[in-house]
């Protein structure tokens, strides 16, 4: 397979999964609705102090639906992943194609693994400036540097002011973050909470982009 035909082949092979992730994506918002909705989180307990499954919540639904999170969160991992070794096939120096005006002359893949079929690539959301040792974002794998292409559901086209809103309404709450590191898309899980020994629930500074 000569370069032209292997990224002709990897364009295509980006848009099924960025179909697939959009598909998983949809799959666990409707899942993380239900467990909101019985006033509840991925990690909140399902008994009362007593012991006994709590009465003021639907157990079972919010047990299934954790389990679906989980299980649909690993997927969406994988996804992830492969897109990142698809966008290295995407860009490799033989792929790369003239630029016009500062933008490639074909379609491109975007920052978040999207193919947008446009002349621009969607700029990321933030950077991590720096991120405080032993912090929920330390944990997560949150590097200096790291490009935030994904925060939970926000994307390059929102603000910090929507992150920021969205960290204060999950504490305790698993967020899916995807950075790119170099050449490497790289999707990772971050808790925010507070209590970790410094100041906010992310213990990271990120500026915008």
């Amino acid at each position: 397979m000569n370069p032209s035909q292997s990224e002709a082949a990897a364009r295509a092979r980006a848009l099924q999964l960025q179909t697939r992730k959009e598909d998983l994506e949809a799959e666990m918002d409707a899942y993380q609705s239900q467990i909101v909705a019985n006033n509840s989180t991925m990690n909140s307990p399902l008994v009362d102090p007593e012991g006994f499954p709590r009465a003021d919540i639907d157990v079972y639904t919010v047990r299934l639906a954790r389990a679906a999170i989980v299980r649909l969160r690993n997927d969406h991992r994988a996804v992830v992943e492969e897109m990142g070794r698809v966008l290295q096939v995407v860009y490799a120096p033989e792929n790369a194609q003239p630029l016009v005006n500062g933008t490639s002359s074909e379609g491109n893949i975007g920052t978040n693994g999207m193919v947008n079929g446009s002349s621009t690539i969607q700029p990321p959301l933030a950077k991590v400036n720096s991120v405080a040792p032993g912090s929920p974002a330390a944990q997560a794998g949150l590097e200096r540097n790291d490009f935030i292409l994904e925060f939970g559901h926000l994307d390059g086209d929102n603000s910090l002011a929507d992150v920021g809103q969205l960290v204060a309404e999950s504490e305790g709450v698993e967020l899916r973050i995807v950075v790119r590191r170099g050449t490497e898309i790289i999707p990772l899980n971050l808790t925010p909470r507070p209590g970790w020994g410094g100041r906010g629930m992310l213990g990271c500074h990120i500026l915008p982009i």
